[in-house]
């Protein structure tokens, strides 16, 4: 995927299939070539039968569905440059967006994204991630699906409400927790979660899918997802997680099953707990021996945890600016990072890099960083550039999974639960009120003959039946109250 300079003798560079799982990052600033190298490491894992996971933050890489097309500037940087003439072909190409505007929607439920993951998305404090633990907790042990933001907003609603009668079993939920949550909620809404959160769920199975040989290479629509980071990141984080939980052990393989890219890594770090960092670099370091590849793309190494930054082996190291004292310092150290080669002052090569241009560190025979050399990224066989609407909307009817996420299901959960709950309460109320005899009534809701009948109740229908009969009392007694004003009102009269 790249080449050494012309003049010191070409000689072509690549990672070793065997060693894709061993992680990597690519590095550099703005208007370097990033994009392009990510193109060109997407492209050779897809021919060689891996399928990739990215995501498209500027629009520039649905142009992989399409085949390149031969140019005279690019036919005279390649014979400047040394670099072999590539294959000018498509690759399968599946779209996903989270909005299911720029492609298949994709969504996870809030049940399996977890307490963990869905506090850092709404960037809760301790005491408010205690508060929505309590709640899935108090959600599982009644068997309350917690599918979509309704189920979640129904259940911290109906905690709130009976938070005197919870406390014992799951700690204090205040009024004031359950009202942070339900805003940030809100925030999220606004923000297009509703439309992430919810079924058919995403079956990961679905992105390691092969088409005549070549791996599928899954882009995430991210232009607009971009525009809301934690979002961003959470995402891609929980996606990285699911694919982990999902693969069995393997060893060390002929190549990967799965490559995942994670663009704009920055993100990650900045909005991360110091808990889900310690989550991330447990993910990368257990996820290798599942056969994924772990692959980040930001502008500089700084960017990324030094845990989880001393696990990657395969480095491509664009150009950096270095305008100030600061930055100046920022670059020795990045140079400090790569294996040293004798002929290359390497601090001082990357401010000089030009686009196109990169330092090079792939993992050799043994498995150890090679010597890092001054190297031209080669040129994609797919097309460099987006799609038109046109071509893309083509692209999305013959996917593999066209037609299997687009239609959304609502199926009862926590929300439809707790609605015919609130439902049969206002029901009682009524009948209470008719009937005007408390045993009767009684009898009726909580006897043998009730709907209820001998049934043995959980903290749920405890909770809900002890509000139903708070509320029929307070009418029986008023009734009853009326009845004995309207008798001492008769024997006075006849008095």
């Amino acid at each position: 995927m790249a080449q050494t300079d012309k003049k010191d003798g070409s000689v072509p560079l690549g990672i070793r299939p065997e060693f894709i799982n061993r992680h990597g990052c690519i590095f550099g600033a703005t208007g370097t070539g990033k994009t392009v190298s990510l193109q060109m490491l997407a492209e050779q894992f897809s021919r060689i039968g891996v399928p990739v996971f990215m995501a498209d933050v500027k629009g520039d890489l649905s142009g992989m569905a399409a085949a390149g097309q031969m140019t005279e500037k690019l036919k005279e940087r390649l014979e400047e440059k040394g670099i072999p003439t590539p294959e000018f072909s498509s690759l399968p190409v599946t779209f996903w967006d989270v909005f299911g505007e720029s492609g298949h929607p994709v969504r996870a439920t809030i049940s399996d994204m977890g307490p963990t993951l869905l506090a850092s998305m709404l960037n809760l404090n301790d005491t408010q991630e205690g508060v929505l633990n309590a709640v899935f907790k108090f959600a599982d042990d009644e068997k309350l699906l917690l599918l979509d933001l309704k189920d979640l907003k129904s259940m911290l609603n109906f905690a709130s409400e009976n938070s005197a009668k919870l406390k014992a079993q799951y700690g204090n939920i205040s009024a004031a927790s359950v009202g942070a949550i339900t805003r940030a909620l809100l925030r999220l809404e606004n923000e297009g979660g509703d439309k992430f959160f919810g079924e058919p769920m995403l079956d990961v199975a679905d992105l390691m899918q092969t088409v005549d040989g070549k791996g599928v290479i899954n882009i995430l629509s991210a232009d607009k997802l971009i525009n809301s980071p934690l979002l961003y990141s959470v995402f891609l984080l929980w996606l990285l997680s699911e694919i982990y939980e999902a693969l069995p052990e393997c060893g060390d393989l002929e190549k990967p099953k799965f490559v995942f890219f994670f663009d704009e890594a920055h993100l990650l770090f900045d909005n991360c707990s110091h808990v889900l960092i310690e989550k991330v670099e447990q993910v990368v370091r257990l996820i290798r021996s599942k056969g994924v590849g772990v692959y980040f793309i930001s502008q500089s190494p700084n960017d990324i945890a030094e845990e989880v930054l001393g696990q990657l082996g395969n480095r491509i190291q664009h150009a950096l600016r270095a305008y100030t004292p600061k930055d100046q310092k920022a670059v020795r150290s990045v140079g400090e990072t790569m294996r040293p080669n004798p002929k290359l002052d390497l601090p001082q090569v990357i401010l000089e890099l030009g686009v196109g241009e990169a330092l090079v560190s792939f993992l050799d025979e043994d498995g150890t960083p090679g010597v890092t050399q001054r190297a031209y990224i080669g040129t994609p066989g797919s097309r460099i550039g987006p799609l038109s609407a046109d071509e893309r909307k083509q692209v999305m009817q013959t996917s593999l999974v066209a037609g299997v996420y687009e239609q959304a299901v609502d199926r009862q959960s926590a929300y439809e639960v707790l609605d015919s709950l609130e439902k049969q309460h206002e029901a009682a109320e009524a009948q209470a009120k008719a009937q005007n005899q408390r045993s009767a009534i009684e009898e009726f809701l909580f006897g043998s003959t009730g709907p209820r009948g001998g049934h043995h109740d959980g903290l749920l229908e405890s909770v809900a039946k002890s509000v139903v009969r708070t509320q029929t009392r307070r009418v029986v007694n008023k009734g009853l109250e009326s009845i004995v004003r309207g008798i001492f009102g008769t024997l006075i009269g006849r008095r």
